[in-house]
């Protein structure tokens, strides 16, 4: 009867042990990817506003080597980030994808001018920025009109702003919140060995050859979980990197080692100061404190 007690009892502790590593794991992982998104959100402002299009349309008769050399100048100018030439065919099958393909049927000729597609540096994607923009493009006498978008461009900053208060506050919490349940995790599985403590110390073990075990397996757990973590985010970021290819140019790689490192760290040290104090007020407990 004491063999199939003694296996069930291992199987506790370790079925425990694995509910525990995983607990903790999550944590790590949403901890990892919200201090992902802290160190790249200067990253990910950077791209959104380098994806705001300005349309620079040019008049009916410029050809299409005078489009050429324009966009090669204004790709020098310091503002632009990139420009290159929509010619009429392309944006005549554009305007078909995007009103239908009788639409241009009812036009003698193509009514699709002539442009060059800008994005600009994120610095200059601003409303009073856009505004000196528009009236440099404006200067060439084969410019016609420019699309600015600058309601998008007012709408883009002004919840950029916003986003990042509410994005820090959120932060902050998740990092409480992940704080509170690896130390409630870690605290419920030293507790459970409270009677084991409780007997060494009755033979007459000191207070730091108690804690030591459970210090170093509680480092051992940690690193466990970190490791699994930094594995979960690896495999997280490497799907959205196939679903959304230009996640690669947002995600420095050197910030993302950071991330990892500092998951390892912090789950380390999080298990083992827990693992500290549980075991420290469980030595001093008397033996009626244990079993509330």
């Amino acid at each position: 009867m004491a063999r199939p007690e003694k296996k069930l009892m291992r199987k506790r502790i370790v079925n425990a042990y694995l509910s525990s590593v995983i607990s903790i794991s999550l944590v790590l992982l949403l901890t990892g990817i919200a201090a992902l998104l802290v160190l790249n959100a200067r990253s990910v402002s950077r791209y959104l506003k380098e994806n705001v299009h300005v349309s620079v349309l040019l008049h009916d008769e410029v050809t299409d080597a005078q489009a050429n050399t324009l966009s090669t100048s204004l790709s020098s100018r310091p503002f632009v980030h990139s420009a290159r030439v929509v010619t009429r065919e392309e944006g005549a099958e554009e305007l078909k994808q995007t009103l239908g393909e009788d639409f241009l049927d009812v036009f003698e000729s193509s009514p699709v001018p002539l442009c060059v597609d800008v994005t600009l540096n994120a610095a200059y994607v601003h409303p009073d920025s856009l505004s000196q923009v528009i009236s440099v493009l404006s200067e060439s006498p084969l410019v016609d009109e420019v699309e600015a978008r600058q309601t998008e461009v007012e709408a883009l900053t002004s919840n950029l702003a916003r986003i990042s208060i509410v994005f820090g506050v959120v932060i902050l919490l998740l990092l409480f919140i992940s704080f509170v349940l690896i130390n409630n995790t870690v605290r419920a599985s030293v507790f459970a060995r409270r009677f084991t403590i409780h007997t060494m110390k009755l033979v007459g073990a000191t207070r730091a050859f108690i804690r030591a075990p459970f210090v170093r397996a509680a480092a051992l757990q940690g690193l466990v979980s970190s490791i699994l973590a930094v594995g979960m985010l690896w495999g997280v970021l490497e799907a959205l990197r196939r679903s959304f290819p230009e996640l690669a140019s947002i995600v420095d790689l050197k910030q993302l080692l950071m991330v990892c490192g500092g998951v390892i760290v912090l789950g380390i040290l999080l298990c083992v100061i827990s693992t500290w104090l549980v075991v420290n007020r469980l030595v001093e407990a008397s033996k009626d404190d244990l079993y509330y």
